[in-house]
């Protein structure tokens, strides 16, 4: 068994979504000072490898820190879609997907992470693959990249009314590509907001 961290670090002036400002990590005192260290934090939910819910672009007033935590880890399947603008439903995935699986894509879009285009280049959904895994009943779904769509983010619209939380901005999927037993565990903050930050990771092996 091994675990392989799927987390972007957090940092001061780490990549962000154009829509968001820049976060702010800095150290406010220090020991030979202050007799103690101490860091603040000044950001958005939505930066770095974090977890969407419904609340983030529906109606639903649930924040993500009241969800039960088993919403957030379990079995999860990996799909390499390395190469494609359009992540579009194809037959053989509904051998790969199970129930109250966890998705990951590999898109290999990781590799842009801080540069402009992961933000505006990235892959999207198509509406007939999420419409698959609304079907086969998963729990959520997680990407290498910012997000499964763009304005007016119809496929985060989608899969929030139906339930699915998107877990978005991981990195290292490659190393999953080979193995069969994988989970993943991407757990929220007890946070009452739309999102949080999470350290995810995934266990393989036995």
């Amino acid at each position: 068994m091994k675990l392989v961290d799927l987390s972007n670090w957090i940092e001061n002036g780490m990549p962000t979504h154009p829509y968001d400002e820049k976060p702010n990590l800095f150290q406010d005192k220090f020991l030979e000072k202050d007799e103690f260290n101490n860091y603040k934090f000044d950001t958005g939910t939505h930066v770095g490898t974090h977890v969407d819910s419904p609340m983030h672009l529906t109606e639903s007033s649930k924040f993500i820190g009241e969800y039960d935590l088993d919403r957030f880890c379990g079995k999860a399947c990996i799909i390499d879609v390395r190469g494609k603008a359009i992540i579009n439903y194809e037959p053989q995935y509904a051998n790969l997907i199970k129930e109250k699986d966890i998705v990951l894509l590999y898109t290999g879009f990781d590799k842009k992470y801080g540069d402009e285009a992961y933000y505006t280049s990235h892959p999207i959904i198509d509406m007939s693959f999420a419409e698959f895994l609304v079907r086969e009943k998963i729990k959520m779904i997680g990407m290498d990249m910012p997000s499964p769509d763009r304005y007016p983010f119809q496929i985060h619209k989608y899969l929030f009314s139906n339930g699915l939380f998107i877990l978005e901005s991981l990195r290292n999927l490659s190393f999953l590509l080979s193995e069969k037993d994988i989970e993943v565990f991407a757990f929220p903050l007890r946070i009452k907001a739309d999102a949080s930050w999470v350290r995810a990771v995934a266990r393989v092996g036995s």
